[in-house]
């Protein structure tokens, strides 16, 4: 506990509430057989508000509960336990705050499933989100839509689960509250997540206050016990100090005692300044088009053959990623729509505005929330198809997804988890601003989801901005003191009044500057070693891209990459339950940053000596599959097991980085191939300046230099950019 979070050694697929140590009765499941079958009414339909939105999205992930299963079934183990493990652990990944797995017995059911027969079913219990008080607008928001609220995000876990189950080759069914054919609450009881008294059922720990769903398959796995009745007095002091490694009592005191506009991290502690901690010269920061980015350039084949055909599926050729990826298609036509033609009486407020939307977020499942306005240059300037964007609205709310912290202990960072984990905060990200972005335009506010799918704005200066982070040694990428770099955002640009956050400082440049952990853990050699440099008119250790983008594509052994998050010393637990070095450790970092330069050195050195970032094999619950025509298979290559290497040198002035500034990104609107020039890209080096020499060339009216000039659309004839080896003019 005190250099440990108390969850170390706890599998990952026992899950937050400690249901393993409860008593079990064997005799409970021939008296549920005995009983007839009463299906679970759904959520009234309530068509204002959120609950109109949220029954339109209903919709939406109802096409995902049933579906066609894979021609041929994966590799698995006989023994059924990991079996077991491999669903339960996706549940809990997905945020389910119980799941358990039974036969279904005949007279759970009313209307059997056509075609293969179900005799196994996971049973996954949601407790219910705190509502806002009262007082706070956000309450009359969600009005009387909170159970259908939960109803959707229930489907939408179970829905991706199934369809993981579906691509393993096995048919699977989702089944919630209001669909004919099982009786739910009855799979609730034998699957050991509930007790029956009379007619009702109550979970430990958490009473009645939660949503079920069911996934019936023709998958078999191993199964549980039903519940003793004794279980339901279960809240005694070992469940309060945490028991087992499971989440404390104390804990989910604490995120209860703060205010619904809050996160469940103090994120109020930390020192507000009015700008971002790198340098920005917003009048220099050139606005770029969707075409220069590196996912897009390896789209259109300008990395080469191999890098094209691996772009369609590097991130999302998994079982379970593929299925989440289903779900995130399905949301982007949401993402924007038409917007009431009269303006809601209750959204004049800009201080009330801003504590509801925070607070709806988080009752929604963000895990953090900041507003910023939005600069110009934060917009793209051209779409992927080369049509300009023109910015419309003035404020980003800007919403952080924790991608798991005990996922990613087991995890290398880029085996075959990596790209789930990023399609899970990418799901979550768009299904919560897509609900929000509805909901606000038909108050008569315009409004539009920015997601990972469909995005018309640069996240990485809105996260800044908003004040959720600094920008990191690992580049383009922001690190939040209580997460680290474990996140994935999505943004809901809007004209709804607001109060903007500031931008933040808790001493992450000193930190950075000294800490190298992900620069040598880097599998590419992409991230830095040297020092921050001026790239388009930011302050930045920038990464090479290229190399990054091109393993992340092209990773033989994995899916994706999340190597630098994986191992990164702040990527940490900081809550009631998390190690005592670490609480204190953050609570200097944000309070004492005078004794930073001291500290870092050391934190950095004792981060190796614990171990931090190597692979925690207890919080591996998922199996290694690659999908492949279709077809889950063990992957041919093998998967990726790094641990982390603390011998390693590398000498930076040794380091080739590539750099690709404006002046030689692809034209907005170029549809055709634009190879990259690695060897110019690497002599652009010469070409960029130190922060310091950028600061005072601008404080004493220079211009700026050529290569922050974005290439124009091929139809403009108005420039040319220059060449990389151009010098400064």
């Amino acid at each position: 506990m005190f250099l440990f979070p108390r969850s170390k050694n706890r599998p990952f697929h026992f899950g937050p509430f400690p249901l393993e140590t409860l008593k079990r009765n064997s005799m409970v499941y021939g008296q549920e057989a005995k009983r007839p079958a009463v299906l679970l009414s759904g959520p009234d339909e309530e068509q204002t508000g959120l609950g109109g939105v949220s029954s339109a999205y209903q919709r939406l992930f109802s096409q995902f509960k049933e579906g066609t299963a894979a021609p041929k079934t994966a590799p698995l183990p006989m023994d059924l336990g990991p079996r077991a493990a491999d669903l339960k652990g996706a549940a809990y990944f997905l945020d389910a705050s119980m799941a358990g797995i039974c036969e279904i017995p005949a007279s759970a059911w009313t209307h059997p499933p056509e075609g293969a027969a179900h005799q196994h079913a996971l049973v996954i219990l949601l407790e219910h989100a705190r509502l806002p008080e009262q007082s706070n607008l956000a309450f009359s928001w969600i009005g009387k839509s909170a159970a259908s609220l939960h109803h959707l995000r229930i489907t939408e876990i179970a829905a991706s689960i199934a369809g993981h189950v579906r691509n393993m080759g096995f048919d699977a069914r989702v089944h919630v509250a209001g669909d004919p054919g099982i009786d739910i609450e009855k799979l609730s009881v034998l699957a050991g997540l509930t007790v029956r008294t009379g007619d009702v059922v109550s979970a430990p720990f958490i009473g009645r206050d939660f949503s079920l769903a069911v996934i019936s398959m023709n998958y078999a796995v191993a199964v549980d016990t039903p519940l003793h009745a004794s279980s339901l007095k279960a809240n005694d002091l070992q469940y309060w100090w945490g028991k087992n490694g499971a989440q404390s009592g104390r804990e989910r005191r604490r995120r209860n005692k703060r205010a619904s506009h809050l996160s469940r991290y103090p994120m109020e502690t930390v020192k507000r300044v009015d700008r971002p901690t790198t340098l920005i010269l917003d009048d220099e920061v050139p606005r770029v088009p969707k075409r220069a980015e590196f996912f897009q350039r390896a789209l259109f084949g300008d990395l080469g053959a191999k890098a094209q055909k691996e772009r369609g599926r590097f991130a999302f050729k998994t079982p379970l990623s593929v299925s989440l990826l289903d779900l995130i298609r399905a949301l982007v036509p949401r993402q924007d729509g038409p917007v009431a033609s009269n303006k809601a009486v209750d959204v004049g407020n800009p201080a009330e505005n801003t504590k509801a939307i925070k607070s709806l977020s988080y009752y929604l499942g963000a895990d953090l929330t900041g507003i910023c306005e939005i600069p110009n240059y934060a917009w793209y300037s051209h779409r992927a198809d080369g049509s300009e964007i023109t910015p419309v609205h003035k404020y980003a709310i800007v919403m952080l997804i924790d991608q798991g912290y005990e996922t990613m202990e087991g995890a290398s960072g880029d085996d075959w988890m990596s790209g789930a984990q990023s399609m899970r905060g990418y799901l979550r990200g768009a299904e919560i601003a897509g609900l929000m972005g509805q909901m606000l335009r038909k108050k008569g506010i315009s409004s539009r989801a920015q997601t990972n799918a469909d995005s018309e704005v640069l996240q990485i200066p809105l996260i800044l901005w908003a004040g959720l982070g600094e920008l990191s040694r690992i580049g383009e990428l922001v690190l939040n003191p209580f997460v680290g770099p474990r996140f994935k955002s999505v943004v809901l640009t809007t004209d709804l009044p607001l109060i903007a956050d500031k931008p933040i400082d808790f001493g992450l440049q000193t930190f950075c500057g000294s800490c190298m952990k992900c620069a040598r853990e880097c599998p590419c050699d992409a991230i830095p070693f040297g020092d921050k440099v001026m790239f388009n008119g930011y302050e930045i250790w920038k990464p090479d891209v290229e190399r990054c983008t091109r393993y992340r594509v092209t990773n033989p052994k994995g899916s994706a990459c999340g190597r630098c998050m994986k191992t990164c010393p702040i990527n940490k637990v900081v809550d009631a339950d998390g190690a005592y070095l670490t609480r204190v450790a953050s609570w200097m970092g944000i309070n004492a940053m005078a004794l930073k330069p001291l500290m870092v050195p050391i934190a950095t050195w004792l981060d190796d000596k614990l171990g931090n970032g190597m692979r925690n094999p207890v919080k591996k619950w998922w199996f290694d599959h690659e999908i492949i025509d279709g077809i889950s298979v063990d992957p041919p290559k093998g998967t990726n097991q790094r641990d982390i290497d603390p011998d390693r040198q590398v000498d930076a002035a040794k380091q080739k980085m590539a750099y690709y500034p404006a002046n030689v990104m692809p034209a907005p609107d170029q549809q055709d191939l634009k190879p990259i020039d690695r060897k110019a890209a690497v002599k652009a080096g010469q070409l960029l300046e130190r922060p310091s020499e950028a600061l005072l060339r601008h404080q004493s009216g220079g211009a700026p230099p050529r290569h922050y000039q974005a290439t124009k659309p091929s139809g403009d004839d108005t420039g040319v950019s220059e060449a990389l080896d151009s010098p400064y003019k």
